[in-house]
C-alpha cells in the first residue's frame, strides 16, 4: 500500500451522522457555507452514488478537495470524468479536472481557512499557515479537482 492509498480515512459514527443530517438540508435546498450534494455514478455499478462536499470558490474557478484523501467519491469520479451537483431541486452537469500537486498549495491553505473548523483533523498537522513546501508534501494525499459547468 502506498503512502497515497494509505491516506485514505473512513467516517467515524459522528462523521456519518452529520453526513445524513448535511444531506438532508441539502435535499431542501439549504447550503451550508457552499456545500452540496455530489452525485458521481459508481465505477462497477453504474448507479449514482451520493456525499456532501465543500465547493470551494477561488478567484471565478471552482474545486472539490478530498480531505479524507482517496476514497470512493474520488475513484468514482476519476472514472466517471464528471458527475453532478446537487442543492434541492437544482442539479448542475459538469466535468472535472484533476489538479497536479504543485498547483494545490494555495487552495488547500484557502479551503482550511474556510472549513479548518470541519476537516481540519484531516489535514495531518497542517494548517492555512503552513508554508507551501509543508502543503506540497501532503498535496498527495489530497485529490483535488477543478470543476467545469
Amino acid at each position: 500500500m502506498t503512502t497515497t492509498d494509505a491516506r485514505q480515512l473512513r467516517p467515524g459514527r459522528a462523521d456519518r451522522i452529520g453526513n445524513r443530517l448535511l444531506n438532508g438540508l441539502l435535499r431542501l435546498g439549504v447550503s451550508v457555507l457552499g456545500s452540496r450534494e455530489l452525485a458521481v455514478r459508481g465505477r462497477r455499478s453504474g448507479e449514482w452514488r451520493t456525499t456532501p462536499v465543500n465547493l470551494l470558490t477561488v478567484d471565478g474557478e471552482r474545486y472539490l478537495v478530498a480531505p479524507r484523501g482517496h476514497v470512493q467519491w474520488v475513484r468514482n469520479l476519476r472514472a466517471a470524468g464528471g458527475g453532478e451537483l446537487r442543492l434541492g431541486r437544482r442539479t448542475e452537469t459538469f466535468t472535472a479536472t484533476e489538479l497536479t500537486d504543485d498547483a494545490k498549495p494555495e487552495l488547500l491553505r484557502t479551503y482550511l481557512r474556510r472549513w479548518a473548523w470541519e476537516v481540519g483533523r484531516f489535514f495531518e498537522n497542517v494548517d492555512a499557515d503552513s508554508s507551501d513546501e509543508r502543503l506540497r508534501e501532503i498535496a498527495p494525499g489530497m485529490p483535488v479537482f477543478r470543476i467545469h459547468s
